[in-house]
């Protein structure tokens, strides 16, 4: 079987940016649940979507932003799609998917958690996390624990994350650590760039591989000397921004795997939510519905 697990905040943004603007009939905006439906449903009409689970992002921010004021907080969301984060979670949970709603950790921790705990499992042939995000290509194992761009058709194995990034998964951390990572807001350290990181890192693995000293480095960087001393300057630096986006695998998952498995939707809960907010139950195939009769 395969584990799919879905990072539902991505999910959520990328129907909002992609889906015209509609409203309930009391006036809320629902557009990008709308979009989000129709995701999960052409997800979960694909023949290996067995077992699934979806992350989100419940509140803003997470222990990281405790740790380092400069973290992602969640302001540059659209306050129209921040107001329609509760009504994803019910939505996806509507479909019967299993939901994490993460409020101390972020729904990355969750993801790289399930990818963690069943990667390995003698039941499991592969877990596909469905994600373009950076930060989970550090969870990728050969062909046991993949990435899927579901908008590009992309699977990123370890080949794949090396093609993309010039490092192997398990240097993902290091290289967010040096070059920076825009999207969760980390600075990084000041002359490493992607390129700079990715040359090195292909070498050394991690930061405290590389020689502080840029004449032992086996490979040749332009303004290397420059580069050496920024690193030897910012070196906890460093250290500590890898820190922030190295994922957590110890989130509390109640569900077992069993408990993944998508039984159909839940016909009640989807029929209240279109009651509610307009959508149509016609999106719903007959025989998709949990109880059929």
């Amino acid at each position: 079987m395969k584990i799919h697990l879905i990072d539902g905040t991505y999910e959520l943004y990328r129907a909002h940016f992609s889906t015209p603007p509609s409203q309930s009939p009391d006036g809320r905006p629902v557009a990008a649940v709308k979009g989000l439906i129709r995701s999960m449903l052409t997800l979960l009409r694909q023949d290996d979507v067995t077992h699934v689970a979806c992350a989100f992002d419940h509140v803003a921010e997470s222990f990281r932003n405790d740790l380092f004021d400069g973290y992602k907080d969640g302001r540059e969301t659209p306050p129209d799609l921040w107001e329609q984060f509760g009504l994803a979670e019910q939505a996806v949970a509507a479909l019967g998917i299993v939901v994490w709603p993460m409020v101390e950790f972020e729904a990355d921790d969750a993801i790289a958690t399930a990818a963690a705990r069943w990667g390995a499992h003698p039941q499991v042939d592969q877990v596909v996390i469905c994600s373009p995000d950076k930060d989970l290509t550090q969870m990728v194992q050969g062909q046991q624990v993949v990435c899927l761009d579901r908008r590009q058709a992309i699977v990123y194995d370890d080949a794949g994350v090396m093609r993309k990034f010039g490092v192997e998964p398990a240097s993902i951390p290091d290289y967010l650590g040096l070059m920076g990572d825009s999207v969760d807001r980390i600075p990084g350290i000041p002359r490493w760039g992607a390129k700079t990181a990715s040359q090195l890192l292909a070498t050394y693995s991690h930061i405290e591989d590389i020689p502080l000293n840029s004449m032992m480095w086996t490979v040749k960087i332009r303004g290397a000397s420059a580069v050496a001393a920024s690193l030897k300057e910012n070196f906890e630096k460093a250290l500590f921004y890898r820190e922030l986006a190295t994922l957590r695998t110890d989130v509390v998952l109640a569900e077992t795997l069993e408990q993944l498995t998508w039984m159909g939707v839940h016909r009640g809960r989807f029929d209240a939510l279109c009651n509610e907010y307009g959508f149509s139950s016609d999106m719903i195939r007959a025989h998709e519905w949990k109880d059929r009769t």
